[in-house]
């Protein structure tokens, strides 16, 4: 966890009127998540902390796993990790704050080369970027040649610059049927994430070939999960993210990246829902639809919750820690994203139904 309230507020910070104004609109969308104690003390950070943004011509992107304070009361942008990447790209401001973890950093740096990036934390990192490197995927291409190599966005900048193209886990299928047409070949290698490479291969006849990285905050979900909130919530529906393993997706209603399941909740304006996904998504979505009821179960994500208010805040002062890519390595890895970023979105299904896929089909794993 990171330092949060460890170090005694300075006395400048207080929760004075001005603040409590400043701060009000936030307090609001936050209330059902954070304790009026949490928040006279989150309160002068967020006000103190958006006047250093304005000083320092500075944004931060705030991913949908941060916690409420900093999602609601300190993020210019926020989203899931390509939405951020591509906002920063476009930004006009000269720094960039990163409240997420280190491969979003390095994929906003090498969207947006001349932007300095800094990141609260430098131990925020990923247990699926983690799993995998560079020289692994070049290992990869010599057991495989002339197979393309697509690569999920979860991934450090070493790891895109081997890739032929990038998905997320909402285009992954389309990105992988594209490459499959684009090389002439009917297997492509999809990189790293092993559930995520399970449940594209029961929704295409292109054969995939896997490596076995997983997220180690939807690994932890069962069916035995879904079995028991369906007993306890009947009439609740439950969305699920591609990371966790089919098992889950097969026993959800909706399985869909972090942006489409906000998309769900705010079209669809369920009663009860349930996100098999990070905690912090469903405090961050509800503020967003208050007439439906989130339900747990959720995992907290430890690098995740390494970003605190009080580490952006020094990051700001200090500017630090900057989030540096060899130029090499970025221009390589951008083409990858680029390519993906070049695709024409794809439509959102009413529901992602493994159920009904055509066949169980497995994949080859690394």
């Amino acid at each position: 966890m990171a330092d949060g309230f460890a170090r005694p507020l300075p006395a400048s910070l207080a929760f004075t009127p001005d603040v409590e104004a400043q701060t009000a609109a936030m307090w609001d969308k936050v209330k059902h998540h954070v304790t009026p104690l949490e928040w006279r003390l989150h309160a002068p950070l967020i006000a103190e902390i958006n006047r250093l943004k304005r000083e320092k011509n500075a944004v931060i992107l705030a991913h949908n796993y941060m916690t409420p304070e900093i999602f609601h009361g300190v993020g210019d942008y926020v989203g899931d990790s390509l939405g951020l990447a591509r906002e920063a790209a476009k930004s006009d401001a000269a720094v960039i704050i990163q409240a997420g973890v280190h491969f979003m950093a390095e994929t906003s740096k090498v969207l947006a080369p001349d932007k300095r990036v800094l990141i609260p934390d430098l131990l925020a990192g990923c247990s699926l970027a983690s799993s995998i490197t560079g020289a692994d995927v070049r290992l990869i291409k010599q057991r495989y040649p002339g197979v393309p190599v697509v690569t999920y966005v979860n991934t450090t900048a070493d790891v895109k610059a081997e890739t032929d193209i990038c998905c997320t886990s909402a285009n992954a299928v389309q990105v992988v049927e594209w490459a499959a047409r684009e090389w002439g070949v009917d297997k492509v290698i999809l990189i790293p994430d092993e559930y995520l490479a399970r449940n594209v291969a029961r929704q295409t006849n292109v054969k995939i070939i896997a490596w076995a990285g997983r997220c180690e905050v939807h690994e932890r979900f069962t069916a035995g999960d879904i079995a028991e909130m369906r007993a306890a919530y009947p009439g609740a529906e439950i969305l699920a993210h591609p990371e966790c393993p089919t098992e889950i997706l097969e026993a959800a209603d909706f399985a869909g990246s972090t942006a489409a399941m906000n998309d769900y909740v705010a079209l669809r304006k369920p009663k009860q829902v349930v996100l098999i996904t990070e905690c912090s998504m469903a405090s961050n979505v509800q503020a967003e639809s208050p007439g439906t009821q989130f339900i747990g179960p959720c995992n907290l994500c430890p690098h995740m919750k390494r970003i605190s208010l009080r580490n952006i805040h020094d990051a700001l002062v200090h500017d630090r820690y900057e989030v540096t890519v060899d130029p090499a390595i970025a221009d390589r890895a951008r083409l990858a994203v680029q390519r993906m970023i070049d695709l024409p979105p794809p439509a959102v299904p009413a529901r992602y139904d493994l159920v009904k896929a055509r066949h169980h089909v497995d994949v080859e794993l690394i």
